[in-house]
């Protein structure tokens, strides 16, 4: 079933961006923004939080999640573990709401209509991973660019 694909992707990509904030060597580079990269990989990380958590978690999984958007682009010097520590629940929200979805989910409509118009749930569900998979990328090249 889709699900277990999704589970695969979501947890790989999780624990790798897990990682990629383990491996800055300079804890204060992960806030740092330069030239053209507008996006710190700290404020990229809240974000990735705040989408998964509200997309998935608060709409699928009813966990109460309240999202503050501005706030993931704004905060700044978040503690490295804090980070980790976001990211390891985000993981297990993860595995808990998709356990908890059936085909019949999956094929149902989306409950909040993001991008103007209705989609399905799995359909939604694999745009989430493709976001965190795109940022994932900016993340290993910001580090790799600027923790030096």
């Amino acid at each position: 079933m889709i699900t277990e694909a999704l589970k695969t992707l979501f947890n790989r990509d999780l624990n790798k961006l897990k990682t990629e904030i383990e491996s800055y060597q300079n804890e204060n580079t992960i806030w740092v923004v330069d030239k053209n990269i507008s996006n710190s990989a700290g404020n990229l990380c809240l974000h990735l939080m705040g989408n998964i958590n509200t997309y998935i978690g608060k709409n699928l999984g009813n966990t109460g999640y309240v999202r503050n958007r501005p706030l993931e682009f704004s905060l700044k010097d978040i503690p490295k573990t804090e980070l980790i520590d976001k990211i390891e629940n985000t993981i297990l929200m993860v595995n808990k709401v998709l356990d908890s979805l059936t085909k019949t989910d999956l094929e149902a409509i989306y409950p909040e209509i993001v991008f103007e118009e209705e989609m399905t749930t799995g359909f939604f569900l694999i745009h989430l991973s493709t976001h965190l998979a795109y940022h994932l990328g900016q993340i290993n090249y910001h580090r790799r660019l600027l923790d030096f």
